[in-house]
């Protein structure tokens, strides 16, 4: 039997370093194992998924050095890749269940989920689906489905005993059935959710190994389940830990830079941040650590993963690019890669255009434009306070940008113009005095080229970081603040609604 992996991100934003972390073990496990590696896009979120974060989540896993057998981009005899694209596989796949009866129709509105759960939490209940149309008469579920009442499909569960999760990492974990909801299958506009999709997709696609991160273990009973109703045999399945912040939190864009695209905008070496990657993979980094994609592939061994959770370590990761800057490249190599990074007529063209206007020398340019080349910029907080808000004024209006900002699909100068005008608004000052704050954080200067059109070029990645760190130099958010700027935010937005 040939192993097959496969990594399914969903493409509802910046391509995550999980994702890319997540993708190289299961190719580098499928390629020690002379197998295959694919992907396929999980969009069933149709409000979030966009064609655009699909297109970055493909262009940034090959900037790492990584292919596939089979996917939305090269094709394959599996596909449609595109979960969004298998509508029919899926419904059909339900009705399967339904005639079976291991799945049924809840009728059951969000008002009256809302008030069971609420229900539930002041009992010190875990919060899951009561059952309610899982005992409705014929003719009642005839009525409904007659007057077309919306309704999803929820799967049933055992009310007793237990499912045995057997982990090839983890070994045996025992999760009790009256712990596990009855998952919905497929939501009322007749698309499926994660649950169904992801069990049927690894069996038409001849997944045999499904490796994934720790958070899905508690959803393993369900999918074990359906792949029972099914009458299929279910994949080996193993669940990764997931990356840490060196305090060992969850790795999180609040603390660091979680984005791909935020690495290669630094100047980071893909070959670097894949070796990095794979070190995290391995529970004793003994020897050379500097391993290409292939040393790694020979060197792996599941087994050998730590379960304690990898540290994402900047400092460590700094420490092997250097070395590959220096030992891998020699000085024409170096200039290659800087050409390619950033010195090439793409990148420097809108720069230059921006920069045009505000120049009397050639020599200009260079001050003028460095913030473009540099990552974190470090400005101190005399320097960020150089303004007219209050300080209260300025965290908040850098906090609700970036909230705001995390939240546009697109990340243009008309989308910056648009957020940055809404925070003007929520906050009651100019515009004009908050784009001062914002020239500071993002070009380290409080003029320089127009900071809505240099926030383009930039990035989203590069720019979250910034106001991330200016905000951090001014004085970081507290949770309290954190709740309370939120439903000031959301108050306005309803105001302008």
């Amino acid at each position: 039997m040939t192993v097959r992996t496969r990594v399914a991100p969903s493409p509802t934003g910046d391509p995550h370093l999980g994702t890319a972390y997540v993708a190289l073990i299961n190719y580098i496990y499928a390629k020690k194992q002379g197998g295959e590696f694919i992907l396929r896009i999980e969009d069933t979120d149709r409000k979030r998924s966009t064609l655009e974060s699909e297109r970055l989540i493909l262009r940034s896993l090959r900037w790492l050095g990584l292919s596939w057998k089979e996917g939305p981009d090269v094709g394959g005899p599996n596909g449609p890749y595109r979960q969004s694209e298998r509508s029919d596989i899926y419904r059909k796949h339900v009705e399967q269940l339904l005639e079976a009866g291991h799945a049924f129709r809840c009728y059951c509105t969000e008002e009256r989920l809302t008030e069971m759960r609420e229900q539930q939490r002041k009992a010190n209940i875990s919060p899951r689906y009561d059952g309610k149309c899982l005992n409705l008469s014929a003719a009642e579920a005839q009525q409904l489905q007659a007057a077309g009442t919306p309704f999803v499909v929820r799967m049933r569960i055992p009310s007793e005993g237990v499912c045995t999760v057997v982990d090839q990492r983890r070994g045996n974990i025992d999760i009790a059935w009256s712990t596990v909801d009855m998952q919905v299958l497929m939501k009322s506009d007749g698309m499926p959710t994660y649950h169904l999709a992801n069990v049927v997709d690894d069996h038409l696609m001849g997944i045999t190994d499904v490796i994934r991160g720790e958070e899905w273990i508690n959803s393993a009973p369900k999918h074990l389940l359906l792949y029972q109703y099914f009458g299929w045999a279910a994949p080996r399945i193993a669940h990764l830990p997931l990356l840490r912040n060196p305090d060992h939190s969850k790795l999180s864009k609040r603390k660091n830079p979680t984005s791909i695209l935020y690495y290669e905008r630094m100047g980071y070496l893909p070959e670097a941040l894949l070796n990095f990657l794979g070190l995290l993979a391995m529970s004793q980094a003994e020897g050379e650590e500097m391993r290409s994609l292939q040393e790694l592939v020979e060197q792996f061994q599941l087994g050998n993963i730590t379960l304690g959770g990898p540290v994402f370590d900047i400092k460590k990761l700094d420490w092997l690019n250097s070395r590959y800057l220096r030992e891998k490249l020699d000085p024409a190599g170096l200039l290659a890669r800087l050409q390619e990074w950033a010195l090439n007529p793409d990148f420097l063209l809108p720069i230059v255009t921006l920069a045009q206007q505000r120049v009397e020398r050639l020599s200009d340019v260079v001050p003028l434009t460095s913030f473009f080349f540099a990552g974190r910029l470090d400005v101190p907080a005399a320097a960020l306070r150089d303004n007219k808000l209050t300080e209260l004024q300025q965290r908040q209006a850098y906090q609700l940008a970036l909230w705001q900002l995390d939240q546009r699909p697109t990340w243009d100068r008309a989308a910056i113009d648009e957020t940055l005008r809404q925070v003007s608004a929520q906050l009651n000052v100019k515009l004009r005095e908050l784009a001062r704050v914002f020239y500071i954080a993002i070009t380290g200067s409080p003029a320089s080229v127009p900071v809505f059109d240099a926030m383009a070029l930039l990035g989203r990645d590069i720019c979250r970081e910034r106001l991330r760190q200016a905000l951090q130099t001014i004085g970081p958010v507290s949770g309290r603040e954190a709740d309370e700027w939120k439903k000031m935010m959301q108050s306005a937005e309803a105001g302008e609604e």
